[in-house]
C-alpha cells in the first residue's frame, strides 16, 4: 500500500506555550491509525493541525504534513477549504453541535457539497441516500433539524457529511466519546465498513484503548504533547516498549 500521510517532526504551540513536540508518523492507503493518551496530551492538536482547524492562537512551528504526495502544513485557504471535504473529510466528537441548529441537516450537508461539486439536489438526494443505507441512518433525517435526533443518529450524520464526496482521509476526533456504549459500537462498525467500502484512511483520536484495539492497524501513543510510541497494533498491544504505554494498558484493562 502507498502512504497517504505522513507527519515530520511536528510541532505545535498555543500562546508561545509548545503542546505538540516533535511528533512523526505515516499512515498507508487504507489503513486506520488510532492517536491516544491521556486528556490533555495533544492527540486532537495533532488531527486539527492535519485539517487545518487549529484553534484560534494555534500555530504550527515547526515541521511538515504531507497528503498524498503533496505537503498542505502552509496552504492558503482558498486551498484548504477545497481540501476539506473534497479530499479529507473530517468527524468532530459532538456532530450534532457541528450543524447549525436552525437549518436542516440535509440543507447543510448539500450547501457543503455544492462548494466542491455541481450536484443538483436530484443527484445529491440519491448519493446521500446510498450511503445512508449503508450506515443504518433513517432517510428522514436529513429533514431534521440537529436538536432533534440522538447522540448516535447526529455521529452517524457527521459520518454523511465528511464521507458524501468519498475523500481519500477521514479525521475522526472522539467520535464515540459522548455516545453509550451500544451506539459506540455502532460507530466503530461503520467506520470499519467505511473503510472498507470506500478503502478510505482514517486517523482517529480516542482515549479508549479497547477501541483502539478493535480498530487499528497502527496506533501512536502521545503524553504531555510527546510522542511516546508507535507502531502496529500488535507491536502495542503484545509488546509495548514504554513504561508509560504498559501503564495505560493495565488502567484500560482492569
Amino acid at each position: 500500500m502507498s502512504e497517504i500521510l505522513r507527519v515530520e517532526g511536528l510541532r505545535v504551540a498555543y500562546g508561545g506555550k509548545n503542546v505538540v513536540r516533535g511528533v512523526n508518523f505515516s499512515v498507508k492507503r487504507g489503513e486506520i491509525l488510532i492517536i491516544a493518551g491521556e486528556s490533555g496530551s495533544g492527540k486532537s492538536t495533532i488531527l486539527k493541525s492535519i485539517g487545518g482547524l487549529l484553534n484560534r492562537g494555534g500555530k504550527i512551528v515547526n515541521g511538515q504534513i504531507f497528503f498524498d504526495g503533496r505537503e498542505i502544513t502552509f496552504l492558503s485557504d482558498k486551498k484548504r477549504r477545497k481540501l476539506s471535504g473534497e479530499a479529507i473529510g473530517m468527524i468532530f466528537q459532538n456532530a450534532g453541535a457541528s450543524f447549525c441548529p436552525i437549518r436542516t441537516i440535509g440543507d447543510q450537508i448539500f450547501e457543503s457539497v455544492r462548494a466542491h461539486r455541481d450536484w443538483d439536489e436530484k443527484f445529491f438526494l440519491k448519493r446521500a441516500f446510498e450511503l445512508m443505507s449503508k450506515i443504518n441512518l433513517e432517510f428522514s433525517v436529513l429533514n431534521e433539524y440537529p436538536f432533534r435526533i440522538s447522540g448516535g443518529m447526529a455521529q452517524r450524520a457527521g459520518i454523511l457529511a465528511a464521507t458524501i464526496l468519498e475523500p481519500k482521509l477521514l479525521l475522526a476526533d472522539e467520535p464515540t466519546s459522548a455516545l453509550d456504549v451500544v451506539n459506540q459500537a455502532e460507530v466503530v462498525k461503520e467506520l470499519l465498513k467505511l473503510r472498507e467500502r470506500q478503502k478510505i484512511s482514517i486517523v482517529m483520536v480516542t482515549h479508549n484503548l479497547k477501541i483502539a484495539k478493535f480498530m487499528a492497524d497502527k496506533i501512536l501513543i502521545m503524553k504531555n504533547g510527546l510522542q511516546v510510541e508507535f507502531g502496529t497494533r500488535e507491536q502495542i498491544f503484545s509488546s509495548p516498549k514504554e513504561i508509560y504505554t504498559q501503564e495505560l494498558l493495565k488502567a484500560a484493562y482492569l
